[in-house]
């Protein structure tokens, strides 16, 4: 495979909080070893609607974990092009490395066991999340070597709550009612971690942040990931962040997006093009536009504006 798609293209630490903000592992270092190593599969996810395999790349360091979606594996869907979601992937962290919020971890598109298709780095727990201290590649000398610690979903900032249980500097996006006919309140907190991740999909024109595709990394950094329902030419934004919806764009926030609108020109604009269909792009950057002209954050539209179920 040409090494264009193999190694997705940009990295941009120095507008980030640099080296290591990924489950303890350098961008670059997690890009290259996630391109070159032997890719071996372990599991699998068995709630993802499409094949998602926890999986290890293998080279001369170690192992390092990560999660393979093979294009062979992903379900025909009515309103997204098939055998693309891999490849959206890859974009969205095209994207969100520009941006030098650390949202969405390090991704390639390569070949695998199962084929070509996106390879992620995992967000591993951090050291004492299962009760012990160990760095990564230190399970390996473990009896329970094979224990996966799953990283909070909703890094405890997304919660379905009762409404008399809405901690303040909480954000309530949606008022329903649980199985019992008891108001329940899906809300947020007043994060900018979140809301950093709220620009990023209305740049993305995510079509499915759910609750349980935020989840928390090392040092206090919050990622987001699944991302394959991104860059549809038509309005389809459906998020359980919509706590900000209208407010206008923060100063650091502008900045942001005019280095994505001058990048959209220049060297990401060729990525995206390697990745997603001409129209896909051109409508990215008119997202990005719209929202500096704007200078708001989107209102939700339409009926179908939280993705279901939020988690």
């Amino acid at each position: 495979m040409p090494a264009r798609e193999r190694l997705p293209a940009l990295s941009a630490s120095a507008h980030g909080p640099g080296p290591g903000a990924f489950a303890g592992v350098a961008e670059g270092e997690a890009l290259a070893r996630l391109a070159t190593g032997e890719l071996h599969v372990r599991g699998r996810m068995a709630d993802a609607s499409n094949a998602t395999l926890y999986s290890v790349v293998a080279d001369g360091a170690g192992e390092l974990a990560c999660v393979y979606k093979p294009v062979a594996g992903e379900r025909p869907l009515w309103d997204f092009p098939d055998d693309t979601l891999a490849r959206r992937e890859v974009a969205s962290y095209a994207v969100s490395a520009v941006t030098g919020w650390d949202v969405v971890p390090p991704t390639v598109f390569r070949d695998g066991p199962l084929g070509p298709g996106s390879v992620q780095l995992w967000l591993q727990a951090p050291p004492g999340a299962d009760g012990t201290d160990d760095e990564p590649g230190d399970a390996e000398a473990r009896d329970d070597a094979d224990v996966v610690v799953l990283p909070e979903p909703g890094a405890g900032l997304i919660d379905i709550t009762a409404p008399r249980e809405l901690a303040p500097g909480w954000l309530p996006v949606l008022h329903a009612e649980d199985h019992t006919g008891r108001p329940v309140v899906l809300a947020h907190a007043d994060d900018p971690r979140l809301r950093r991740i709220t620009v990023l999909d209305a740049v993305l024109n995510n079509a499915d942040r759910k609750g349980g595709h935020v989840l928390p990394g090392w040092h206090g950094a919050v990622h987001g990931v699944d991302h394959g329902l991104t860059f549809h030419t038509e309005p389809k934004l459906r998020t359980v962040l919509w706590g900000w919806s209208g407010e206008h764009l923060l100063a650091a926030e502008r900045e942001v997006l005019g280095r994505l609108r001058a990048d959209l020109h220049a060297r990401l604009g060729e990525v995206l093009s390697d990745l997603l269909s001409v129209e896909e792009v051109v409508a990215t950057l008119e997202r990005v536009e719209r929202l500096l002209s704007t200078d708001r954050l989107p209102r939700p539209r339409g009926q179908r504006t939280i993705p279901w179920p939020p988690f």
